[in-house]
């Protein structure tokens, strides 16, 4: 509240501002804020929260285990059908002297993955088989991992780590 006094002679105005708050008044959000909010919900990608990065070096707990869906809308070439972002995000933080990645599946599975040392398609020994496995030495580095399928199916999976050899 403001108060003022102004003085003519024998006569004063007493001026006084107030401000009245209605429960109309409250901040709105603007439809415009709300509308590009929904949509980058909408619009942000699934494979950014699937692909953060899960640290592993060497001992770390066994075997690790993740699932998803195989395939996706982009034709690999050469490793069958993989969605657009990878299905799963793995950072060896310390050389790994041996790992292995194996999934299991119905469909036609592939397993693609990008690493330091370049990129390695993966297909099953049988064709009918539904299951594929990467092994060897891990270099340490950023692997991304595409579960895909060579016939444009898509079908759940389980995929495991270990260090264990066969």
């Amino acid at each position: 509240m403001e108060l003022s006094a102004i003085v003519f002679g024998n006569v004063s105005l007493i001026r006084i501002n107030m401000k009245i708050h209605y429960p109309c008044d409250r901040a709105r959000p603007r439809l415009s804020s709300i509308v590009t909010l929904a949509l980058a919900m909408i619009l942000a990608p699934v494979g950014a929260v699937r692909s953060q990065p899960l640290q592993i070096a060497p001992g770390f707990p066994e075997p690790l285990t993740m699932s998803g869906v195989s395939g996706g809308p982009n034709n690999s070439g050469d490793c069958g059908f993989v969605s657009q972002a990878p299905n799963h995000v793995i950072n060896v933080t310390q050389d790994l002297p041996y790992w292995r990645i194996a999934v299991q599946t119905a469909g036609a599975p592939s397993l693609m993955i990008q690493g330091p040392r370049g990129r390695f398609c993966v297909l099953p020994a049988n064709a009918a088989a539904g299951n594929v496995e990467f092994s060897g030495y891990g270099d340490k580095g950023i692997y991304t991992i595409f579960v895909g399928d060579r016939s444009q199916g898509q079908h759940p999976y389980s995929l495991s780590i270990s260090q264990k050899r066969n």
